[in-house]
């Protein structure tokens, strides 16, 4: 497996046609660097495709998922990024409310 250190997300959408090179740009555009064991997910307009790159340290990996129904939740911010955990990755992935999971979906009592 590859090691993965913080899970990064943008909200600015990516050409789904983009290789690897033209991700990577789009990564140091966005966050300033690919830092290595990092992971940067994007996703298209619609959010019914994203990319994953992961910098393992001495290469490029990219992976692409598109789910056949629905859409992913995706924020609609149109120029931040988010530090998302593991477990809101796997959820984010599946094609599930991701934003739930974690300190994010604490109900407090006021």
């Amino acid at each position: 497996m590859i090691r993965v250190d913080a899970i990064w997300l943008s909200t600015a959408p990516l050409d789904m046609r983009a290789g690897t090179d033209t991700a990577l740009a789009r990564v140091v555009q966005v966050f300033g660097a690919a830092r290595p064991h990092h992971a940067y997910c994007f996703a298209n307009q619609r959010a019914t495709r994203m990319k994953v790159l992961v910098h393992d340290g001495v290469g490029i990996w990219l992976a692409a998922r598109r789910l056949n129904q629905g859409r992913f939740a995706w924020p609609k911010d149109g120029g931040s990024q988010l530090v998302l955990t593991r477990e809101q990755l796997d959820a984010l992935v599946l094609g599930l409310p991701w934003q739930r999971i974690g300190e994010a979906g604490v109900i407090r009592v006021l």
